[in-house]
């Protein structure tokens, strides 16, 4: 069930979908073509004992030494270290105060499983970052034979200067920005119902009764007094109907046995209406229906076939009992130009005549 009320969210807010996703693939497109395309260039090395090493016993030794995770990993930090970037860069006869040197960096790493490492020199022009990379291997090694003679550094791969930059790459970023998009556009349209539905609710409560699913008194005394003003020539029935069998229970059921008692009266007296004709929640248990350009025998009418269908008791779902409402109806057709509050007065007076004559069943038309 919440998989489908997702789903139908998804459907609702398609547009917010599509527009995110168009964003993201316009602002990745956008800045795909305004970066600076980055090189890299990549050179490994190999670590191995020094061929100083002649006992056999030091030749064991240093192998096992050199399974240790330490030794590749001091090479590591000697390669991206300051000294030795400020060392290459010299030897190259760089300028180390170019601002074009930010442009560049240098990471490296031991290849898993392995005593070999990796060099990637990355930057806007793909022949400096290569001979940076050959450079900064070049006086690694060099370092590395003045403080260790137990070990080589050795070059395995020199690097040489890349034809495809490695960013941006349009396509790939492009489609990356894409799916990301229909993701983040999902997730907004979902927010974005999530807000509007309390809203909604707190909107809806303004003018449904939420115990019966009815307009409430006061929306409905507005849609009258907007039918009333633009009638000319009055005959608007005005049905009011009091359930006498729900006096004193509704306020005794439960809130969820109570919705369900008045929704279900609610839709009988739907079902007895035209399009145009609206029922409202008038009291605790009383209802109103409106009857626009309806004739006082049509109305008397109405008010008869309405009488009839709350006459079949209503079966509590829960708990298999039956409810016996009792109506009571009274109907008053309105006067051209009428004020609504009389009209209003004249039904309450025909339902209260009604009751008094004990007249349950019975229809009373105040002209």
């Amino acid at each position: 069930m919440e998989i489908r009320l997702y789903i139908q969210m998804l459907l609702r807010n398609w547009w917010i979908i599509v527009v995110t996703a168009l964003v993201a693939l316009v602002a990745s497109l956008g800045v795909s073509y305004l970066a600076v395309p980055q090189y890299e260039a990549v050179a490994r090395f190999i670590i191995n004992p020094s061929a100083t090493i002649t006992a056999s016993a030091d030749v064991v030794r240093s192998l096992d030494t050199l399974d240790r995770p330490s030794v590749a990993a001091t090479y590591v930090e000697v390669m991206n270290s300051q000294r030795i970037f400020s060392d290459s860069i010299n030897a190259l006869g760089i300028n180390s105060s170019d601002p074009s040197l930010a442009g560049y960096s240098v990471q490296a790493i031991v290849l898993p499983s392995s005593s070999v490492l990796q060099l990637s020199v990355s930057g806007p022009n793909p022949k400096v970052a290569a001979e940076l990379a050959n450079m900064i291997g070049n006086q690694s090694i060099n370092y590395a034979k003045r403080v260790n003679s137990v070990y080589n550094l050795e070059f395995l791969d020199t690097a040489f200067p890349a034809v495809v930059p490695v960013s941006p790459a349009p396509l790939r970023d492009a489609s990356l920005a894409l799916v990301l998009g229909l993701f983040g556009g999902a997730f907004l349209a979902i927010l974005s119902e999530q807000v509007r539905m309390p809203i909604e609710s707190l909107r809806r409560r303004t003018f449904i009764d939420q115990g019966s699913s009815a307009f409430t008194r006061r929306y409905f005394q507005s849609k009258l007094e907007e039918e009333q003003a633009r009638s000319k020539s009055g005959d608007i029935g005005l049905g009011l109907i009091q359930l006498e069998g729900l006096t004193g229970l509704a306020e005794t059921l439960p809130t969820i046995l109570a919705q369900q008692l008045f929704q279900e009266v609610t839709r009988r007296l739907r079902n007895e209406l035209r399009g145009n004709d609206i029922v409202g929640r008038w009291g605790s248990v009383e209802f109103a229906v409106m009857l626009p350009s309806t004739p006082a025998v049509a109305a008397e009418r109405t008010l008869n076939r309405i009488r009839l269908a709350l006459s079949e008791p209503i079966v509590i779902s829960h708990t298999k009992e039956t409810v016996q409402l009792l109506p009571y109806t009274a109907v008053t057709v309105s006067k051209a130009q009428e004020p609504v509050a009389a009209l209003i007065n004249r039904a309450e007076e025909a339902l209260i005549q009604s009751r008094r004559n004990h007249l349950a069943g019975t229809t009373t038309v105040s002209a």
